[in-house]
């Protein structure tokens, strides 16, 4: 068991500044590759080369605010209201099927256009945040008393949530809700129940929702053989080990990958990893991990800070939904599974993104302070 840091009553409490120094080095490092692999198409529309990274810039701004509003926020308000935000988030995720609301791109609906704003909202990635949120709360009330009935309620909970992402469709973020969903019933539970239901939906349902989506079907095409179909259907994939291999140890140069000029679709979305790799090179891409790895440390160590389990429970979720994107943007780039669409956490282009990842730093964050003040409470 990890030991609590020492706090005084003179000094009061003291957050671990490492929960959000490393997002916003992450963040930094998002904005100066999201300005580079978009400064060529950047300048020949606009005339400056800095408008998609100024634009990421801001909505940083705007993403630290919300973090500091959730960390505002006492955690009862959460736990009380977790089922009411639950069922606003999942009426939310329905806005993009509706015509004249949603924006749909490559095929899917997934996006709610602002008007005058220019700017969309992923109320997928909301969700995901929302359901953490309430599995929580239903672990600490009843997961100890009845274990099969918790993981019931669960395993509805996730079926009801996911309705609206399945209609956008979205597997990826299905995937993500479920697999956070069920982390979180074997960290205050067990594995019995999770992995049964796991092999029957990774052996039977899984596979039956990609063979009636063609789109899907393309993507497992691509993902086998992307050789078959190198100018279509294998053409991302075949680019962004491309860029991965111009890299090599050290990289181009930041600025000076070739990848970016029409070759690489999505290079600052969600293969951005690509060119990260290809400008600063398996260095950079290592120590891109190695800070997620140290972030998850550090969320981990606010998870035994910790006894209530409710608390518990919600930092864990929390630290899944971060790393599971990470594992999932990273293995669909570099060719290990097939690709999901999944944004790089805090890198990655995208406003809706950014803000529910540092709202997710100020929740933790939040956790941490609570915790602290009902010791003090105790002593």
């Amino acid at each position: 068991m990890e030991t609590r840091p020492e706090f005084s009553q003179e000094t009061g409490y003291k957050a671990n500044p490492f929960i959000w120094v490393i997002p916003l080095i992450l963040s930094g490092i998002g904005i100066l590759m999201i300005t580079s692999t978009t400064s060529p198409v950047s300048f020949i529309y606009t005339g400056t080369p800095f408008q998609t990274g100024i634009r990421q810039l801001q909505w940083l701004a705007v993403a630290v605010i919300g973090m500091f509003f959730v960390y505002s926020v006492p955690v009862r308000i959460w736990y009380r209201f977790s089922a009411l935000l639950l069922i606003f988030m999942w009426l939310f995720s329905w806005l993009p099927l509706l015509p004249g609301i949603g924006d749909s791109v490559g095929g899917a609906s997934r996006w709610i256009r602002i008007p005058g704003l220019g700017v969309s909202l992923q109320p997928g990635e909301l969700l995901a945040l929302a359901v953490a949120l309430h599995t929580a709360k239903l672990l600490a009330r009843d997961g100890d008393r009845d274990p099969f009935r918790s993981f019931l309620n669960i395993l509805l909970l996730v079926t009801i949530s996911v309705m609206p992402l399945l209609a956008q469709p979205d597997l990826g973020t299905t995937i993500l809700v479920f697999v956070v969903a069920m982390g979180m019933y074997v960290e205050r539970i067990g594995w019995r129940y999770p992995v049964v239901a796991g092999g029957i939906l990774a052996g039977v349902i899984f596979p039956l929702l990609i063979f009636i989506e063609p789109y899907r079907m393309r993507r497992i095409a691509a993902f086998l053989d992307p050789w078959q179909d190198p100018l279509n259907k294998g053409f991302q994939a075949i680019q962004g080990l491309i860029a991965f291999s111009n890299g090599g140890l050290w990289g181009s140069g930041l600025g000076h990958g070739f990848q970016k000029l029409n070759y690489l679709p999505a290079a600052y979305t969600d293969f951005i990893y690509a060119a990260i790799g290809e400008e600063l090179g398996l260095v950079g891409t290592l120590c891109i991990l190695a800070l997620f790895g140290f972030w998850l440390m550090q969320a981990r160590a606010s998870y035994f800070r910790t006894a209530d389990p409710f608390k518990a429970s919600l930092i864990w979720g929390i630290a899944l939904t971060v790393i599971l994107p990470l594992i999932i943007n990273v293995a669909g780039v570099t060719k290990m599974i097939p690709l999901t669409g999944m944004p790089l956490p805090f890198i990655s282009y995208g406003g809706t993104s950014l803000v529910t990842m540092w709202s997710r730093v100020g929740l933790i964050l939040r956790l941490e302070k609570d915790s602290w003040l009902e010791d003090e409470d105790e002593l």
